[in-house]
């Protein structure tokens, strides 16, 4: 049997052994506490574009809110798997875009009534 001088219990050896003499173990570097430079934040562009896209739909009949809404999307899915921040920009990229959507697509359906009222009635 060889002898280990690490191994303070030995087989056989029912009181073990001191441990040797030495140096204590390496304690390892201390952490920095308000040293260096904050990690960089994580970006937010697909909900800025969401929340953008979904805004200027209301100039643009609602053709850019489309867009929003599928950014906004992508932004919530990159969210959940932590690969980016703006929970708050991205969901409000997507109601907006929703409810300018429906806004227009009313609008549009308004206007198609009355004129389908205007050309069947009779106004005399």
């Amino acid at each position: 049997m060889t002898y280990d001088p690490y191994n303070p219990k030995q087989p056989g050896d029912p009181y073990g052994q001191q441990p040797p003499y030495g140096q204590p173990g390496q304690y390892g570097q201390q952490p920095m506490y308000g040293y260096g430079y904050p990690p960089p934040p994580k970006s937010q562009t697909n909900a800025i574009l969401a929340l953008v896209l979904s805004l200027v739909g209301f100039a643009t009949c609602g053709v850019t809110s489309i867009v929003g809404v599928i950014f906004g999307h992508i932004a919530m899915a990159k969210i959940k798997r932590g690969e980016e921040e703006g929970h708050g920009m991205a969901l409000a990229g997507i109601i907006v875009g929703y409810v300018v959507i429906v806004g227009y697509l009313l609008f549009i359906a308004f206007y198609v009534f009355a004129i389908f009222a205007a050309v069947n009635g009779s106004y005399r």
